[in-house]
């Protein structure tokens, strides 16, 4: 690297970071033409930040010290293996900061961490028309599960089942 070079690092998220990675977070949505975060799940974000044990780890890519990308991931666990997975639910870099290496050098972070807790697998999900996305993780080698299909309920469905609600 010379000294005119971007410098590029990946570190964890700290609670400092929250409204670097919020702007990210709201970036990313854009992108993926979703609803942002609105301030109440933002603020409960960072927060969640501040927790120990936290529900997510949380890496962010700088290039000079600014935050350009970021990677959140989870721990999720395979019976059928006996062994933990992880999860990655977001990895984004800002369109203007692409091929810096920011995104592989996010997702190489969280590889290595998937191997350092023994994980069987890293998994993920990526919208259908994204193929910016699905190119780049065919090239890394990511194999597109046909078998499995996702599905989600919704709060209002997980209260209504949780208080007994049938079909």
């Amino acid at each position: 690297m010379t000294a005119d070079e971007p410098r590029l690092s990946i570190r964890p998220a700290t609670p400092s970071d929250g409204e670097a990675l919020v702007s990210l977070i709201r970036g990313f949505a854009r992108y993926e033409k979703l609803d942002p975060p609105d301030d109440a799940a933002a603020a409960r974000l960072v927060a969640e930040l501040n927790e120990h044990p936290s529900r997510f780890d949380c890496l962010l890519a700088e290039i000079d010290g600014a935050a350009v990308g970021y990677a959140l991931f989870f721990e999720t666990y395979s019976t059928f293996r006996g062994q933990p997975k992880l999860y990655l639910e977001d990895i984004f870099v800002d369109p203007g900061h692409r091929s810096t290496g920011a995104g592989f050098a996010l997702f190489s972070a969280v590889a290595r961490e998937a191997v350092r807790r023994d994980c069987a697998a890293l998994e993920w999900a990526v919208l259908d028309w994204n193929r910016l996305a699905l190119d780049f993780y065919e090239k890394l080698g990511g194999n597109r599960q046909r078998e499995w299909l996702p599905y989600r309920l919704e709060r209002d469905d997980l209260d209504r089942i949780a208080s007994g609600g049938g079909a």
